[in-house]
């Protein structure tokens, strides 16, 4: 079989985003500080784009769909003969006037002599427009400062600016000041490089020999002098050895807490108090003051030195109580206010305007208006969600999260005409003011569960109520699984014993054995 290139035509749908849309998408899923962030960026590289001052509002008038139909971007359009003009101007050359016949080059005969203009006057010399002896005068003023004299070199703002510091930054502080070889001291860059944000040794003493090219014994003796350093317990490899150090920093070696921490720490983690008196053979509140000594200890020596600064929450809308109802407000007081420069509109209407140039104007001008119209967009859309919560969430806004109702993303997608997926961008990394404090948008959709008189039951208040049911158990006893069950079946929320152990894991709550407290 003799195989042979062909031509061959097929029809073929396929779904292709188009820039447009993928920056809609980005846009909608964006929060406030990452909308700034974009809109800042977008400023820079867009000469079109300039932010708008408060008393421009000329412009703020119009909508992005009249400006990009003004200029020519979204194709032809009927209107006064002043517009096509300025249409024909941007999407091509515009056409030259043709030149004027003279009844005597009809017939053949000579053109008329051409005037010559009249020769243009000199320009001025610049120098004659200046007071050279006004400048004198006052140069030799004995009054007179020079303003170069009055430029002083001030220290820049950002020099007074604290920089954290970090764990690395301050064990090698720590390690600068002692008094080891430079082979230890090599080793001990690199346990302190390679320690977690909780202050762990995250890798084997064996490849930190390799690492700094030394023996065991002098990777041995970097790791105790690692150890040794501020905050106690740092460069531990484990919670045991973590606490031993912070108990022999404390002076507590051979006491009853090391003794406890050494050799029955899973009885510690069981709160076997009975049979933690028998293996010490001390009584109980020898066992009380010791575990009180352990539960002062730090677990995360390294956290207070952590690089990771608190996280900036700013809502993007606010949810006020007005008279019986509530008022939803975009929070975009300092939301840079988006224009277009006018300066460059003059290249496109301009007829000695290089081709290239309006072309590229015109594409910075079409980049311009649809991001203006992705931002109206994204607003427009979380208007609608959020206005879809307050109708839904009204209980909740009012008394608190016991109200909260079971509320799912395709329902709201439904009542307001969008994609669920539309929905799930609008609410993500977004934050709402509401009386009840700020929550994520998010934090409002959660699933149903079957509850009392043949309710639904938000799964957050499920999940309330089981932490809450543990919460006031009595320790010595602490109520099972099947338990929870029951007390929760008893009320009226139909729910399995598994999904109880679920939500108890979700909530990170230790098993029943593990909450049992043994006198």
């Amino acid at each position: 079989m003799m195989v042979q290139p062909k031509l061959q035509l097929r029809l073929a749908q396929k779904q292709i985003l188009t820039p447009g849309l993928v920056q809609m998408v980005t846009v909608l899923a964006l929060n406030k500080l990452e909308l700034k962030e974009m809109i800042s960026q977008e400023l820079v590289e867009n000469p079109v784009l300039e932010e708008s001052a408060e008393q421009d509002t000329e412009l703020e008038e119009r909508t992005p769909e009249e400006i990009s139909l003004e200029l020519g971007l979204e194709g032809e359009r009927q209107g006064d003969p002043a517009d096509r003009e300025i249409l024909d101007a941007v999407d091509g050359e515009a056409a030259l006037p043709e030149p004027e016949l003279s009844p005597d080059m009809l017939a053949g005969g000579q053109p008329e002599p051409v005037v010559a203009p009249e020769a243009p006057e000199p320009a001025k010399d610049p120098f004659d427009e200046i007071d050279f002896g006004s400048f004198f005068d006052d140069y030799l003023d004995p009054g007179y400062k020079s303003p170069a004299s009055e430029v002083v070199e001030k220290p820049s703002f950002e020099t007074f600016l604290t920089t954290p510091t970090s764990l690395s930054d301050h064990l090698n502080w720590q390690l600068s000041l002692q008094n080891t070889t430079d082979n230890v001291a090599e080793a001990a860059r690199l346990i302190i490089g390679n320690l977690s944000d909780d202050g762990y040794l995250t890798i084997p003493l064996e490849e930190i020999g390799e690492g700094a090219e030394v023996t065991l014994p002098e990777a041995q003796e970097a790791l105790e002098v690692v150890q040794g350093f501020d905050p106690p317990g740092v460069g531990a490899r484990d919670l045991r050895e973590c606490l031993l150090i912070q108990l022999r920093h404390i002076g507590g070696e051979g006491g009853v807490a090391w003794q406890i921490v050494a050799d029955h720490m899973p009885l510690l983690q069981n709160r076997d108090w009975k049979n933690l008196m028998k293996a010490l053979g001390r009584p109980q509140p020898h066992i009380d003051t010791a575990v009180g000594v352990i539960k002062k200890l730090d677990p995360r020596p390294g956290q207070r030195y952590s690089t990771e600064g608190t996280k900036v929450v700013e809502p993007d809308v606010a949810l006020v109580k007005v008279g019986d109802g509530y008022q939803i407000i975009m929070n975009d007081d300092d939301m840079p206010q988006l224009r277009l420069n006018r300066q460059y509109r003059s290249l496109l209407e301009r007829d000695g305007s290089n081709k290239e140039v309006r072309n590229y104007v015109k594409e910075r001008y079409s980049s311009a208006l649809q991001l203006m119209r992705n931002i109206e967009q994204r607003k427009q859309t979380i208007l609608k969600v959020c206005q879809a919560i307050v109708r839904r969430q009204t209980e909740f806004l009012d008394q608190g999260m016991d109200q909260l109702r079971p509320m799912m993303i395709k329902e709201v997608a439904e009542e307001i005409g969008v994609h669920p997926s539309t929905v799930s961008r609008a609410v993500a990394n977004k934050y709402a003011h509401t009386p009840q404090g700020v929550y994520e948008l998010r934090y409002f959709f959660s699933e149903a569960v079957q509850g009392p008189a043949g309710q639904s039951t938000s799964l957050l208040n499920l999940k309330r109520m089981v932490k809450r049911l543990i919460e006031e158990e009595d320790r010595s006893k602490p109520l099972t699984d099947d338990q929870i069950t029951r007390l929760l079946q008893s009320q009226g929320i139909m729910v399995t014993r598994r999904t109880v152990a679920k939500y108890r894991e979700d909530l990170k709550i230790p098993s029943t054995h593990q909450r049992r407290v043994k006198n």
